[in-house]
């Protein structure tokens, strides 16, 4: 190819992966045009056969590069919550200071001693905090990843786990998501007679007759109704085209491998009609990019060579071919494509509009088939425009489509075919357990509104009992504002079904009304959403509503959406696995997620609260100690401990209980999935709020102040009062009620817990061996020194313990009547 003196014409780098538009020109002047099908992206892979490629685009200049984009950097609201906590904790220290300075007096150098009453007290910042919870965010993620009960479970972002507790709106996709993206054909409609997967042998009975294999029979069954009863030669030659239609019009490439016969295909719908057509009688043998075998019941082969195809894209709904039989020469246009397509493309008819809704009432992909038989100087002067407008360098698109619309009319009405999404298994259960948990599930999905809306029935998403607002074809701003007037009336009882045209109209112009009110639906229905729509009302429910969002989805056009939501979620299926690989987290199946949520979410979020809770009032404690201490002892600054036992106090001595609260359970997994109200409650957010921060202040203050004060007045004798008795005494209360707190605090007790338990008293025991300097050992094992510990800590302890009680008795959790 280089050394022939030909060239290459290729259109500028751009991100459209689904077009491309390109020339090969010949040094003699001949034009061919190089178009989608003729290219292979980078990282293809190719199925069968050679290719030979000339390189066009590299680096930066490819599509995949250029379809790159930077993920951001998703940030829990849990750890914002924290980040506004330490805010609030470093404000307090700046008034601890300022309070001692003000109480000593604003004389001499007073703003050197700020600075080290600001040094002394410093233990508020809870430097260990970020450490904790980075550990225990990857003991979650691995609580998760080998749960037992679902396997196959990646934690792609371990910083995530607690925003699983505390989701408000879940967006779902729905083919591969909700059903499992396996087609199943179900019925197939010719206008006159009705056809079932139900009754192959009566279908395959009227293929022979057609096909001449056996004589016409006249026995019929129930599952087929015709208008003029009976059967007919008619009927049977409608099957006929039906069923070559079927056979002919699709993508699909049959391959053996191994004995074993499997298809290839782009689209899951295309193989679910091949291999109906072939139950009943007409089998695909092979089918290239020129031409396509058949084999009739008789057993003859037909071949038909392919003149040009006109592939299936989103935008033009429908997919087409030309065919050239070669017994006969006769060339056929076929055509499939949606019926919103198709009704102004096929001859008037009195059927086709009901018996689509019919279907798509009954959870079914509809596709309507037509065709017209093209004489040789038609076929010519098409191919004569088509090839000159594939070779146009500038609205190539345009060019083709507009020669395409040329043969697009007059079509005769072959059938219409309807084939089901199988749900997934346990699906209806799963999504009733997440609307009683409290979240509301919005399903956004490609398909029309029938089938999305029955689809949302049948699979529980709206209950029976609620009543369903439909807004489509709202393109205009005044059509969607009346849409909306309406719907908000009863927004709070009604599932809500919009249209992709009527979605874009309220993104584009009135956002902020929309989702007001739909964000007050028990659930929403969006169809025919492109990947675009999807990621934009994610980031728009994100910001009307400041809530939790959770997205799943299984396949590429879903991406955006998973990296838009608060908490990405992928399933890898049919169509790949772009969904699992750009999601937070990855499972095998939409039920995982009533687990995934009502049990890991809920432990996730709950541990990490009350471990966030202990080491803040671990540092704040001992902060107020040393703030009493400094004020007792005439505002010196000194401190109060010893360094070793510092060290040892947010490490070997209290970091083990307080670390392994991340093993406690409030409830059991049965109960979790028994009552998923209980989400409820987690929902809310009050477990890391001001007013829980301010508790812990208070308890901090409290047993702070208490612990050195009685320290101080239990100790008032000359054999004991020193420093360094004081701060033995003042250490070894503050140890211990730290140990207690934590051992209040749990609701199921672990083995590990007793563990962590009982190595820090023996480590804390230890430590008064070994410093000598710090722990006076002709004191501190005596009965005098003993009871002045245990009265000290039993202050500090026992009016928050029967606080906590009380609390517990009066306000009890959702929870306490379920342990």
């Amino acid at each position: 190819i280089v050394g022939s003196g030909d060239s290459v014409y290729c259109e500028a780098p751009r991100k459209e992966i689904y077009d491309f538009v390109g020339n090969y020109m010949g040094v003699g002047g001949e034009v061919e045009s190089l178009g989608l099908e003729n290219t292979l992206w980078a990282n293809t892979v190719l199925a069968s056969g050679k290719a030979l490629c000339l390189v066009a685009y590299v680096g930066k200049e490819m599509r995949s590069s250029l379809n790159a984009t930077q993920p951001r950097t998703k940030v829990g609201v849990t750890d914002h919550e924290i980040n506004f906590l330490s805010k609030l904790l470093f404000s307090l220290l700046f008034f601890m200071a300022f309070v001692l300075v003000a109480f000593r007096g604003f004389f001499g150098q007073w703003y050197f001693q700020f600075f080290r009453y600001f040094l002394l007290l410093s233990y508020v910042i809870p430097i260990s905090l970020r450490v904790n919870l980075d550990l225990a965010k990857l003991s979650y993620s691995l609580f998760v990843s080998s749960d037992p009960l679902v396997p196959d479970i990646i934690v792609r972002n371990t910083d995530l786990p607690e925003e699983l507790g505390r989701v408000h709106y879940l967006l779902t996709d729905k083919t591969g998501t909700l059903t499992q993206n396996e087609m199943k054909f179900k019925k197939l409609h010719l206008g006159s007679a009705v056809f079932t997967s139900d009754g192959i042998e009566e279908i395959r009975s009227h293929a022979n007759a057609a096909f001449g294999a056996t004589a016409p029979s006249s026995s019929s069954t129930p599952w087929m109704r015709e208008a003029s009863g009976g059967r007919s030669r008619r009927l049977d030659m409608q099957l006929r085209e039906a069923l070559l239609a079927l056979a002919l019009a699709h993508t699909v490439t049959p391959i053996e491998e191994d004995g074993n016969r499997e298809f290839e295909a782009a689209s899951p719908d295309e193989v679910a009609l091949v291999k109906f057509a072939e139950a009943a009688g007409i089998l695909l043998v092979s089918r290239t990019s020129s031409q396509v075998t058949v084999k009739a019941p008789t057993g003859e082969l037909m071949v038909y060579d392919i003149v040009v195809e006109f592939p299936f894209t989103s935008e033009a709904k429908r997919m087409g071919i030309i065919l050239r039989e070669r017994a006969t020469g006769v060339c056929t246009f076929y055509l499939k494509g949606a019926d919103s397509i198709m009704a102004t493309m096929v001859r008037y008819n009195d059927w086709l509009e009901e018996e689509c809704g019919n279907l798509a009432r009954d959870g079914l992909r509809t596709l309507v088939f037509g065709k017209r038989v093209l004489d040789p100087q038609e076929v010519e002067g098409f191919m004569e425009k088509w090839n000159s407008a594939r070779t146009e360098q500038t609205n190539r698109k345009e060019a083709m489509h507009a020669v395409q619309g040329t043969i697009e009319r007059d079509l005769e009405l072959l059938a219409l075919t309807g084939v089901e999404d199988i749900l997934q298994p346990l699906v209806r259960e799963s999504l009733e357990k997440l609307r009683h948990a409290g979240l509301k599930i919005w399903m956004l999905t490609g398909d029309k509104v029938e089938t999305a809306t029955c689809i949302a029935v049948s699979s529980r998403l709206a209950e029976r009992s609620q009543t369903i607002f439909t807004i489509t074809n709202a393109a205009t701003k005044s059509a969607a504002s009346i849409f909306l007037q309406r719907y908000k009336r009863n927004a709070k009882n009604e599932v809500l079904v919009v249209d992709g045209v009527s979605l874009q109209t309220y993104l584009d112009h009135f956002a902020d009304e929309f989702f007001a009110a739909v964000a007050q639906s028990p659930a929403v229905v969006a169809s025919r959403c492109s990947p675009t729509q999807k990621a934009d009302v994610a980031r728009f429910l994100q910001h009307y509503t400041k809530k939790e969002i959770a997205a799943i989805g299984d396949g590429g056009n879903d991406v955006a959406m998973i990296q838009a939501a608060n908490v990405g979620i992928g399933i890898p299926g049919k169509e790949g696995k772009q969904a699992s690989m750009a999601a937070d987290f990855s499972i095998p199946t939409f039920s995982v997620l009533t687990r995934l949520f009502l049990w890991h979410g809920r432990n996730a979020y709950n541990r990490t609260s009350v471990l966030s809770h202990f080491v803040i009032h671990r540092g704040l404690i001992i902060a107020v100690i040393q703030m009493v201490y400094t004020a007792i002892f005439f505002y010196a600054a000194i401190s109060v401990f010893n360094g070793w036992i510092m060290v040892g106090y947010a490490t070997v001595y209290t970091m083990m209980p307080v670390f392994a609260l991340i093993l406690d359970e409030d409830i059991t997994p049965q109960i979790a999935d028994t009552y998923p109200e209980l989400y409820q409650d987690l929902q809310k957010g009050r477990l890391l709020n001001l007013r829980s921060f301010l508790i812990d202040v208070f308890k901090a203050f409290y047993q702070g102040s208490t612990i050195m004060i009685l320290s101080v007045y239990v100790l008032w004798d000359d054999e004991y009062f020193t420093t360094l008795h004081l701060s033995a005494v003042a250490f070894t209360s503050l140890v211990l009620t730290e140990l207690i707190m934590v051992a209040l605090e749990i609701n199921t007790w672990h083995w590990l817990m007793v563990v962590a338990q009982i190595l820090s008293v023996m480590f804390y025991v230890l430590s008064i061996f070994l410093l000598d300097d710090v722990f006076d050992h002709s004191v501190i094992f005596t009965l005098d020194f003993l009871w002045r510990i245990v009265v000290v800590t039993l202050v500090s302890c026992l009016p928050v313990t029967l606080g906590k009680f009380l609390k517990r008795k009066f306000s009890p959790p959702p929870y306490a009547k379920l342990v």
